[in-house]
């Protein structure tokens, strides 16, 4: 398979090829996938053994920062000059970040190297699902979404089991050192697997605007979380970061409405079908990441689990995630009709977190399995669907831009959820734990000590008394939190509610934009291509030129 196009050449999207290059973003979207399933599970010993438990918001906030910047760049990129090179270089980044995670020797270093670990996963995660917006038509994208799901099954199994094994049985940085051959293999497969065509930028790219708008992100996240920690709302620091948001903010928009091709374009925001689903998009992130980012330290420090048992746990969540989310891409490529998936999700999400407002040290463990099947499978008919639907509502040359501007406001409200609600999480737990030390006779200092460097398997070296104390504390602090989480939850149902249904399209990006051919006319293109390449080898090797039908054995690429 040729991996670059002549110039002005159409790409022929016979459903092979579609499958050839879908293999591609699959690797690609496996390493970054599993590699979330893998560090969840040993967040609580790579912090405790860093010195970092108080700070431990930071790994996952690092990473949704980074990943948040760089998701309209990818996609606005992508539409300007292709997405081939790009996708090779986000693997070839999250692995380099990898190793750099792998090697760190302190919190605040792994933390960078988290952080530039986003910086590649932000570019697998758009540049995937703008791909195959480009080769597979709105109404029959639904489906391709099984092997998608099948991808995040497996990362949910796999990853989990890893994790445990490594931080029971070798050492956290096998949590990384494992992104290496997988990153290696995805650049192997994408690189001759992956054929787009490239483009040349005609117009100015809008290096301001990417500016401004990192400079808003970075300052939106310090807002928060500096704010959410005790009394950080009447600090000065909390509020410089505020004042900065607003102003870059400003200074965005008002380069947005000059530039020659804004990076993020505000006509968007004039369609009332994208601004409906990229809201529903926002407040999901909301509640989605800061639930899932907290819930596998709640099951090892507050079930006395290992960090194996504990990721297992998890698996139900992304059980129901997987399945709901196949059956509902399954359903829409039927059908035609999606309105009802997001407003089923956002029920049953709420009432999963409900139900997780119970959650104590007492909570039987398949109680919480259940919890988390039901919160997975809501997740499931909204995630894939909302970026569905954004696509269908847009015009082929903003299929990037597009998928990006939606995936950057659901991940804003995945570090806004992550921050605010992480915070008020580990103040209680702080708190709560200085009074269990202290009930044990330990100075400040001591317990201060105590409480950074905590980890599973330092807690059951604790006298019994103290075990109990900290297994309640962190039960008592994370279940209150989803009673904050809820109410976006209900935002969600009323968005979902009002939201516009218009026909799905018949005709990919590519094929829209004119740089390839799909369907029966790429099937049939395809096999003239491969009749005509055959009959010109036997000419050659003939002395007869009355060659007037196909050699034998000539068929055109099937499915």
């Amino acid at each position: 398979m040729s991996t670059a196009l002549k110039a002005g050449q159409p790409l022929l999207l016979t459903q092979k090829r579609i499958w050839i290059i879908f293999s591609a973003l699959i690797a690609g979207m496996l390493l970054s996938s599993l590699d979330q399933t893998i560090v969840s599970t040993a967040m609580p010993t790579i912090v405790g053994k860093l010195g970092g438990v108080e700070h431990q918001t930071w790994i996952t906030t690092a990473y949704l920062l980074a990943t948040t910047i760089v998701m309209p760049i990818y996609g606005k990129l992508g539409d300007i000059l292709g997405r081939r090179n790009l996708f090779l270089a986000a693997i070839a980044i999250f692995t380099l970040a990898s190793i750099g995670c792998a090697f760190a020797t302190d919190f605040w270093g792994f933390v960078i190297f988290r952080a530039m670990q986003g910086l590649g996963g932000g570019g697998l995660m758009i540049l995937s699902q703008a791909i195959i917006a480009d080769i597979v038509p709105a109404n029959e994208r639904g489906k391709y979404m099984g092997p998608l799901g099948a991808i995040f099954g497996l990362s949910a199994v796999a990853g989990p089991l890893l994790g445990g094994y490594f931080v029971d049985h070798l050492t956290w940085e096998w949590a990384f050192y494992i992104n290496i051959p997988i990153g290696i293999a995805a650049f192997i497969v994408a690189f001759f697997a992956l054929t787009l065509p490239s483009k040349k930028a005609t117009q100015k790219i809008d290096f301001m605007g990417v500016v401004f708008l990192s400079i808003a992100t970075t300052c939106l996240i310090f807002f928060t979380d500096f704010g959410g920690k005790a009394d950080g709302w009447t600090s000065l620091t909390t509020w410089t970061w505020g004042a900065g948001m607003i102003a870059a903010i400003a200074l965005f928009i008002f380069t947005e409405a000059r530039a020659e091709d804004p990076i993020i374009p505000l006509s968007l925001f004039k369609n009332p079908i994208f601004l409906n689903s990229t809201a529903i998009g926002f407040v999901l992130g909301m509640g989605m990441f800061a639930a899932i980012a907290f819930v596998p330290t709640f099951l090892q420090m507050s079930t006395g689990t290992s960090a194996a048992v504990s990721g297992l746990l998890m698996l139900p969540m992304m059980v129901g995630l997987m399945g709901t989310s196949i059956w509902s891409g399954i359903r829409m490529s039927k059908t035609g009709k999606y309105k009802s998936f997001p407003i089923i999700g956002s029920v049953l999400t709420i009432i999963a977190m409900l139900w997780l407002t119970t959650l104590s040290a007492e909570t039987a463990i398949w109680v919480i399995c259940a919890q988390l099947f039901v919160f997975g499978a809501g997740l499931g008919f909204i995630m894939q669907i909302v970026v569905i639907v954004v696509q269908n509502s847009v015009p082929a040359a903003q299929l990037g831009t597009a998928t990006s501007t939606n995936n950057y406001f659901r991940e804003v409200g995945s570090a806004l959820g992550v921050a605010v609600f992480g915070a008020m999480f580990t103040t209680r737990l702080a708190q709560s734990l200085t009074e269990v030390f202290a009930a044990g006779g330990a100075s400040p200092e001591d317990a201060g000590n105590a409480m950074s460097t905590l980890d599973p398997q330092q807690l059951h070296k604790l006298p019994q008394a103290i075990q109990d104390g900290i297994i309640n504390a962190y039960a008592d602090s994370l279940a209150p939190v989803f009673w904050y989480l809820i109410p976006f939850m209900v935002v969600a149902l009323i968005l979902a509610v009002f939201m516009k249904v218009i026909p799905l399209s018949d005709t990919s990006g590519m094929v829209a934009r004119g740089e390839a051919v799909g369907g029966a006319e790429a099937e049939r293109l395809e096999a003239e291509r491969a009749a005509g390449s055959s009959s010109a080898s036997a000419a050659q090797g003939s002395e007869t030129l009355l060659l007037t039908r196909d050699a034998p054995g000539d068929t055109p690429d099937k499915p």
